[in-house]
């Protein structure tokens, strides 16, 4: 092969090309995602010393009073060895990865993609991104709907940058932002704000921000420094989500009730 060929393939002209088809698009958080790399030989012979799968969403981070994109990977796994490809050839090389739990749900603006890299030798890596929606789990969609029959409609999802909150696990974490259009806290709070902080299988912890709607003088103070917020930690056991949203539904007004005065 001549060395023009060799030089265009270096820059991306004429090189391998992958390609992945996943099994579906839809998935939950902590479900296993299935499915084929396909690898097209370029004009000349490759080395690739390696295929990445990587799970990617982005967060927004405030910086110098104005909010950045911010790219993060969730996960990354290796799916092929070192392999060689020659020109014109074709290779498929299957998968299967589990998706991380705290995955966010693709509710709002998140996008979650999965990043193929393909390390070339001397070359610029083909890469090919492929974008999945991810949908509450029967525990999440259990809460969901339970704030839902308390009164609450959801007005936003954004995930963003929370390293205290996310832990180990991630440097953000997705809120869910409400506002009360009928029932008892249509008039006693501005919004509610919820967080699934910890998926534990059946079980989930949540995280929530309580937003009292300033009705006095002090109110309106409070409102003004920010006291006006309270945030809880609740667990929404196995048991409470088999129950049924109207029995988390209840859990949660007790919870929300003892905060909105």
């Amino acid at each position: 092969m001549s060395f023009f060929n060799r030089m265009m393939a270096s820059v991306g002209i004429g090189a391998a090309k992958v390609d992945t088809l996943l099994e579906k698009t839809n998935y939950y958080p902590g479900e296993e995602i299935r499915g084929v790399v396909r690898i097209q030989g370029g004009a000349v012979n490759q080395r690739i010393e390696g295929i990445d799968l990587s799970v990617m969403t982005y967060y927004i981070k405030e910086v110098n009073d104005s909010k950045v994109q911010e790219n993060v990977e969730l996960g990354r796994v290796r799916v092929s060895p070192p392999l060689d490809v020659l020109p014109n050839e074709r290779k498929e090389i299957g998968f299967a990865f589990q998706l991380a739990t705290n995955t966010p749900l693709s509710i709002g603006r998140t996008p979650v993609w999965i990043k193929t890299t393909a390390d070339i030798r001397s070359a610029m890596d083909p890469t090919d991104n492929d974008r999945i929606e991810v949908m509450p789990t029967y525990a999440q969609n259990t809460v969901l709907q339970a704030i839902e029959a308390i009164g609450f409609r959801m007005k936003t999802a954004e995930t963003v940058y929370a390293p205290r909150l996310g832990g180990s696990y991630s440097p953000f974490v997705q809120e869910f932002e409400f506002i009360p259009y009928s029932g008892p806290y249509r008039g006693r709070l501005d919004e509610l704000e919820l967080v699934f902080l910890r998926n534990h299988g059946a079980s989930l912890e949540l995280l929530l921000q309580i937003d009292r709607k300033a009705t006095s003088l002090f109110g309106m103070f409070a409102e003004a420094m920010d006291m006006d917020e309270s945030f809880v930690r609740v667990t929404i056991s196995g048991d409470d989500v088999q129950r049924g949203p109207q029995h988390v539904a209840s859990v949660l007004d007790q919870i929300i009730a003892r905060y909105a005065h």
